[in-house]
């Protein structure tokens, strides 16, 4: 027994069930993107995404360049600065963005981190301060359970990266002043474009302040002090792939035909339910995430706990954590499922919505061969 899609990786992920080349036949090709044509298919990539992910009807969605690395960047340049900022990282995407703010920007950052597998003291969040924070950790496999930890009466503006939670999680839009999030991680499309939401006060915000360092061409987002709102209405920043966006509009139909937002998280956290079974009665295997109620139900990650293999120098559980998943991709049954490079050694299996929960049960059996087989090389060395 094999999964029928081995596509586990977490970005870009598995193409949603059904998905074939032809669903693409549509695609504004060799037009341009500022035709009538391609901004139709662009305000109806926005018209979904909001449907879908519930977006307020007050909060603006725009498609933009550099994937969610430049959504963020965007928001970062554009809108730090007026007030102090404080920075969640517990993963590496996090770690990235305090490196923006406090090397690039050099804005006198608080820092609030903590080790992969664990969560910061959210009770140390200011309402005075603006938040910068991942609300899924891709690559520590923790998420935050809600965002009750930012006051109602906040003073700041939240900018959340939500690229690998938006479409499994449920996404408490009122705390939250910008989201961004790319479609390849999120529902299986092509990588390089990224989405940028802003709320009301994220836009107050854009309208009020202008950053005293140079802006790219590609963050500005206002025009004459006053936001440029073609932005959010299919008049992108630069050329997109019309291909690419038609694999989004693809996989968001399928979205809505299953059942929409309700239906996406359900077959997320049924991906992890499996995961979560198996390690329960496995000994040599743990989450990196052990509180379960922080643990995510997308970027799953794991690590090998058996005594055979902690024992070993650091490079060595590299290694062996390396050689695990080499095996699995050997046999067809796991691609891509090393854990991220920065991250502890192990394995990180993409449980979002686009994966068949029949797959994620097959897989369990082979990563019990994988680990036998290695640890019987061991034994043998």
């Amino acid at each position: 027994m094999r999964p029928a899609r081995p596509e586990f990786s977490s970005g870009p992920c598995a193409k949603r069930p059904g998905w074939a080349p032809e669903n693409l036949r549509n695609a504004v090709l060799g037009r341009s993107h500022r035709s009538k044509l391609g901004k139709s298919r662009l305000k109806e990539a926005i018209d979904r995404t909001r449907e879908v992910l519930q977006v307020p009807d007050d909060y603006l969605i725009g498609i933009v360049p550099g994937s969610d690395t430049g959504a963020v960047e965007m928001a970062l340049w554009s809108m730090l600065g007026p007030k102090p900022v404080q920075l969640l990282a517990f993963e590496s995407f996090g770690k990235d963005w305090v490196t923006d703010v406090v090397k690039q920007l050099k804005l006198p950052a608080e820092v609030l981190d903590a080790p992969y597998g664990e969560l910061p003291d959210l009770t140390k969040v200011r309402k005075d301060a603006d938040l910068v924070f991942t609300w899924n950790g891709t690559t520590s496999g923790v998420r935050v359970r809600n965002a009750d930890f930012i006051a109602d009466d906040r003073e700041g503006v939240t900018i959340c990266d939500a690229t690998s939670a938006a479409f499994a999680q449920t996404l408490d839009w009122p705390k939250l002043d910008v989201v961004t999030f790319s479609w390849q991680k999120a529902l299986g499309g092509e990588a390089a474009h990224g989405v940028l939401i802003l709320s009301p006060r994220a836009v107050a915000r854009l309208e009020s302040y202008s950053p005293p360092w140079p802006m790219p061409k590609l963050f500005r987002m206002t025009k004459g002090g006053k936001l440029n709102a073609e932005i959010f209405e299919g008049s992108t920043i630069n050329t997109p792939s019309m291909l690419c966006v038609e694999d989004y509009l693809d996989a968001l139909a399928w979205a809505q035909k299953i059942g929409g937002l309700a239906e996406l998280k359900r077959r997320a956290d049924a991906n992890l339910a499996v995961l979560e079974s198996w390690v329960e009665r496995t000994d040599w295997v743990a989450f990196l995430a052990e509180d379960a109620a922080v643990r995510s139900n997308t970027s799953v990650c794991l690590k090998v706990v058996d005594p055979r293999v902690t024992a070993l120098a650091a490079d060595a559980q590299a290694d062996f954590a390396k050689k695990l998943a080499q095996a699995l991709e050997k046999e067809g049954v796991a691609l891509d499922v090393g854990g991220y490079r920065d991250a502890p050694p192990g394995l990180r299996i993409w449980c979002g919505a686009t994966v068949d929960t029949d797959d994620v049960d097959a897989l369990t059996p082979w990563l019990d061969w994988a680990f036998a087989s290695l640890s019987a090389e061991f034994a043998a060395a």
